[in-house]
């Protein structure tokens, strides 16, 4: 939707029609034009006067509301609707990082809220949280957003665990190496992902002793998201892989998550990093992560599961698909493709 209705839509029809722009557009002028990070002072009204900001910070309001109601459905979720004899340290792991990223989403998206509102009202009512002509200070703003911000990258990346972990299970023909481990490491990550945003900081003036803390606990992080990676190697180690397009998907990710963290490992050293900021080595580090890892763990979820989730069978090519076509071990793959409506007409016992 957002690419090829908002995408394709919003560049081409003007074009198409002879139209100088969109309509509505026109009424807030130009776009916000801050990058991403919303930093004042450049998203503050002597840089941007225009309702370009405004409309972005609205945005981020709606969209953060969607995310929190969303959050809360998967937590009651997971929590009261499990099946007999589903109990959490029996749930797949993808159940386990989607969990976690809905506590994550509620605990980081209303400091991200209270940040933007702030920003508005300076940039409207007058006061001067950020603005130190008034006794603010603009890095207050980067504390606030990267608090937000950083347990942001692990929203984006833990599902993608989840989908490796099930996908590399389902080809090594084994279950996870070492199950508990990979949820307590789940569980670690989340909370120690709140307690390293200055990290992305390390050029503000951080003292010493700051400095020293956030690299520590950045070094922490990296050792338990080793033991993810270990695990899943383990996995793979000792069983019978199947070559299909969602392990190499999966392979790939792994590739690109290790290339990732180990440049991060570099960078969570604070001089460092007061070297290498606002390079191209972040950007490399950053996105290899995310925009790559996080696009294989897509792509292998999308190959895994497609078979389940549509009614043509993955478009009219080959044999259809059956229930269980990658002989996987989870519930999914006991009901038909695609599932009835209510999922399981009648519960499952696990035992």
């Amino acid at each position: 939707m957002p690419a090829l209705m908002g995408g394709f839509g919003n560049w081409f029809v003007p074009l198409m029609i002879g139209a100088p722009d969109m309509a509505f557009p026109l009424f807030i002028g130009e776009g916000p034009g801050t990058g991403w990070t919303l930093y004042p002072p450049l998203s503050q009204v002597m840089f941007h006067p225009s309702a370009g900001v405004d409309i972005a910070i609205l945005a981020l309001h709606v969209a953060g509301m969607s995310s929190i109601v969303g959050a809360i459905n998967f937590i009651v979720t997971i929590f009261n609707m499990r099946t007999k004899g589903m109990s959490l340290t029996k749930m797949p792991l993808f159940v386990w990082s989607v969990l976690l990223t809905a506590f994550m989403l509620i605990v980081a998206l209303p400091v991200l809220a209270g940040a933007i509102t702030m920003l508005l009202t300076d940039r409207n009512v007058g006061t001067s949280f950020f603005d130190p002509a008034g006794g603010g200070d603009p890095v207050l703003f980067q504390h606030l957003f990267w608090f937000f911000g950083h347990p942001e990258v692990y929203v984006i990346i833990f599902p993608a665990f989840g989908i490796i972990s099930q996908v590399v299970s389902t080809f090594s023909h084994r279950p996870v190496f070492g199950y508990i481990g990979m949820v307590y490491a789940m569980i670690g990550i989340a909370v120690f992902g709140f307690m390293v945003w200055a990290h992305h900081m390390f050029t503000v003036g951080l003292s010493a002793d700051a400095a020293a803390f956030f690299s520590t606990t950045t070094i922490f992080i990296g050792v338990i998201t080793g033991v993810k990676v270990f695990s899943w190697i383990a996995t793979m180690w000792g069983g019978a892989i199947e070559f299909k397009t969602p392990m190499l998907f999966a392979l790939g990710f792994i590739f690109m998550f290790v290339g990732g963290g180990i440049t991060g490992i570099i960078l969570s050293h604070g001089g460092i990093d007061k070297l290498l900021h606002d390079t191209y080595y972040v950007v490399a580090h950053f996105h290899y992560v995310m925009s790559l890892a996080a696009l294989f763990g897509a792509f292998a979820g999308f190959y895994y599961w497609i078979g389940k989730m549509s009614v043509i069978h993955l478009f009219k090519w080959g044999k259809k698909a059956g229930d269980n076509p990658w002989e996987g071990d989870t519930l999914e793959w006991t009901v038909s493709s695609p599932p009835p409506f209510h999922t399981f007409e009648k519960p499952p016992v696990v035992k």
